[in-house]
């Protein structure tokens, strides 16, 4: 699959999942093109533009190059979530930065990978009009760089069939953040990291702890016929049954890079 660059539909995050598990209007039929307000599309920019100049600041002070960048798709307060999505914002060597993320195509089963500008990846129809920054170490940095970069290891890890919901120790679907965080994994050992599992071994080992998300079975059941991008079988019995549900969550992969010492503490711009 190519490394793609465009936006074909409105995409789904994590926070559809959830919206579309609980029965939303998302719930049960394929996703519609959503036209863009003039002042949808003004509010996007004008994050991406402020997102912009505070990256550039970062890297004129202290040579950032590569930032986690998360964004707000959807309300998530009841699962104690914040942000929806996150993917990795590098610094070309032409100058603007762009974003390396999965997007699930909605209506879909499948979630390709993308590599897109700031205002692209703020032009989704988003819950509030903020990001979350987090700025890894050099080392993790020049590591993630040199990865997403070049086309033939930033697809290494890249698995089509997608869940929203899909088990952080599974290699049956893949979701978003579950791509970003096993890329850098690969990033970080790119001689022995080549398949899914040995880069879901490195974050254990490296003392990663997906998000737990109650789930009870009623919802998994109406999310799981009424979605082609949801499913819960890849999950253990036994934690699916007691409403367990372990998935890679934002705010999961931020506190273990700051608890690794692998990056700073995350921050929220308005």
């Amino acid at each position: 699959m190519p490394y793609r660059t465009h936006i074909p539909a409105r995409m789904a995050c994590l926070g559809l999942l959830l919206a579309a598990a609980v029965g939303t209007a998302h719930a049960g039929r394929s996703c519609e093109d959503k036209p863009l307000t003039p002042q949808t599309l003004q509010k996007s920019l004008d994050l991406a533009q402020r997102i912009a100049q505070v990256l550039d600041a970062e890297h004129e002070k202290n040579g950032t190059r590569v930032v986690l960048l998360a964004r707000v798709g959807q309300d998530l307060s009841k699962y104690d979530l914040r942000y929806s999505h996150y993917g990795w914002a590098y610094k070309t060597a032409e100058g603007p930065w762009r974003v390396a993320h999965k997007l699930n195509e909605c209506g879909t089963a499948g979630g390709h990978i993308y590599r897109q500008g700031l205002g692209e990846f703020f032009m989704d129809d988003l819950w509030r009009y903020e990001a979350g920054i987090q700025v890894p170490t050099p080392a993790v940095q020049q590591a993630l760089w040199s990865f997403l970069t070049q086309p033939q290891t930033v697809l290494r890890l890249q698995h089509e069939p997608y869940s929203m919901v899909s088990y952080a120790w599974a290699q049956r679907y893949q979701q978003s953040n579950q791509w970003a965080t096993e890329t850098l994994a690969a990033a970080m050992e790119p001689a022995s990291v080549l398949r899914r599992d040995q880069a879901q071994a490195w974050l254990r080992f490296k003392g990663y702890e997906p998000g737990v998300l109650t789930i009870r079975a009623l919802t998994r059941l109406g999310g799981r016929m009424t979605a082609a991008n949801i499913a819960f079988d890849d999950h253990p019995s036994d934690k699916r049954y007691a409403s367990r549900i372990e998935t890679v969550t934002v705010e999961s992969v931020m506190q273990w890079l700051q608890r690794s010492q692998l990056a700073g503490a995350p921050r929220s711009l308005p």
